[in-house]
């Protein structure tokens, strides 16, 4: 099947098509893709109404100088600053940072194709087929493409919104319309409440050995495929942690009144690592409040186009947390961090101030204990350990260096850098459930490199990165310890060790 973008080896923006190393990408010959409408038209890199000239084959933004034809029905751009779209020149400089072109090599899998299709559409000189949608939706959002271009192109800004207008418009063939979105990623995932049950059923069940028995036997092949993955990515699950506390009190004197934030499947799934974070900040003067009201980001849900569903949960939490009485709103989630830092810009209505307010405080933790300046933990952690950076924390929030200082002050832990760090593992939120061959491919590369460390644990800043990960590396027979760098800090301050 030929696809829909044009080759851009020649006349994008009157250059060839370029990775980070200078040297040619790798990219579709013309003949293996029509050429889109109108392509032919002269590109400007101004705003509308321009008129630019630029090599042939490059697009147009509406066609001779004219605006696009953003009023067309079922327009999922039409909403989206058409700046944004302008921002991009076509430099290349993205595909070597974008893990779905590093694994496939097809320029409609790059961010520079994307926002090709994404403007093509939007200037109605490309149908939104079901081919365009697979490329678009093959898409992490992981933001590689946000660190690597010169231009500061915000393409969360794109492909978000994007996203959720072909949902509300109702653009036939979504998958988000299918029932597992509606009655699991949409109707468990956001909910602790609902989920809990459900995980006290799988541990059970991997306890008395059924999960072992299932897998062993290959049962699970007989399940629809995002139920195998979900059996298949479940970890060993320990016994629930206590409920969490409403406040913990600094240890010692007071620097900063914060309140955490619990999310949803972190809750449900790793409230141990909430349990660190809160004796962390205490023994860094922290008093913390926990709002027992709050509720999910609404990652999930806009994410997967819904994003009515996310404001409403937006909405809530801005209920839930005093923010005129907190220092700062901590996150140990990176992306659940990214979504509430973006609650300011993701609605334009009356309240996108109060939900820009509320954003202008949140702190991913190991931002907010860098800038604090950490109380020096003294318990010895003889251990050789990598970090990779989860993309929503290193890319979205641009924060790097801080979980690696923080590390740096456990005496005797050896942190040993990761080969491709900033490549995306593959979870991307629920994206491991909905592209399981794109999600196992970009595991498996992410699993090679962590081995050729040799390390014996892998710290990483985001929750359903950790399950991926570790469920790779079960896979092909690695014994590694997984933890959130926030509890071995955790450990350090205790006097203890980690059970490897």
């Amino acid at each position: 099947m030929n696809d829909p973008l044009p080759s851009l080896s020649t006349g994008v923006a009157g250059n060839s098509a370029v990775d980070s190393a200078g040297g040619a990408a790798t990219v579709q010959s013309a003949a293996a893709a029509p050429v889109l409408p109108a392509a032919s038209q002269a590109f400007s890199p101004s705003a509308p109404g321009g008129g630019t000239a630029a090599a042939p084959g490059t697009l147009s933004h509406g066609g001779g100088g004219q605006e696009p034809q953003r009023d067309l029905p079922a327009n999922p751009g039409a909403g989206i600053d058409y700046r944004r779209f302008l921002d991009c020149i076509h430099c290349g400089l993205c595909t070597a940072a974008c893990p779905t072109y590093l694994e496939l090599g097809n320029e409609n899998d790059s961010p520079r194709g994307r926002i090709y299709l994404m403007r093509a559409v939007t200037d109605g000189r490309l149908h939104l087929t079901p081919e365009v949608q697979r490329h678009l939706d093959l898409c992490l959002d992981c933001r590689a493409c946000e660190t690597a271009c010169p231009s500061g192109v915000q393409y969360g800004r794109l492909i978000e919104p994007f996203r959720v207008a072909m949902e509300e418009l109702g653009v036939a063939g979504r998958t988000s319309q299918s029932w597992f979105h509606r009655l699991v990623l949409h109707g468990v995932f956001p909910y602790p409440q609902r989920m809990r049950p459900l995980l006290r059923l799988a541990r059970w069940s991997q306890r008395l050995g059924l999960v072992r028995l299932i897998q062993a036997a290959r049962l699970t092949r007989l399940l629809p495929g995002p139920w195998r993955q979900m059996v298949e990515m479940l970890p060993p699950l320990p016994r629930p942690a206590a409920k969490l506390p409403t406040f913990v009190p600094a240890v010692g004197a007071r620097r900063r009144r914060v309140a955490l934030f619990t999310g949803c499947i972190a809750d449900a799934m790793f409230r141990h690592m909430h349990w660190a974070t809160l004796r962390v900040l205490a023994r860094n003067g922290c008093d913390v409040v926990i709002p027992q009201n709050q509720v999910c980001c609404g990652a999930i849900h806009l994410h997967s186009g819904a994003g009515t569903a996310a404001r409403t949960f937006a909405e809530q939490n801005l209920a839930a947390f005093e923010v005129k009485n907190l220092d700062a709103i901590v996150v140990n989630v990176a992306g659940c961090g990214a979504m509430l830092k973006d609650y300011g810009h993701h609605w334009h209505d009356e309240r996108q101030a109060a939900r820009a307010q509320f954003a202008s405080i949140v702190r991913d933790v190991h931002e907010f204990l860098d800038e604090l300046g950490l109380v020096p933990p003294e318990g010895k952690l003889p251990l050789v350990a990598t970090y990779h950076d989860a993309c929503h924390l290193g890319h979205a929030q641009r924060i790097r260096e801080a979980p690696r200082r923080l590390l740096a002050q456990i005496p005797e832990l050896q942190l040993r850098e990761l080969p491709e760090s900033e490549v995306c593992c593959g979870a991307a939120g629920t994206y491991n459930l909905t592209q399981p061959e794109m999600a196992q491919r970009l595991a498996e590369r992410k699993v090679r490199q962590i081995v050729a460390t040799g390390a014996q644990a892998v710290l990483v800043g985001n929750c359903t990165c950790l399950m991926h990960i570790e469920r790779f590396c079960r896979a092909a027979g690695h014994r590694l310890w997984f933890a959130q760098p926030i509890e071995l800090l955790d450990l350090s301050y205790q006097g203890q060790r980690p059970r490897l």
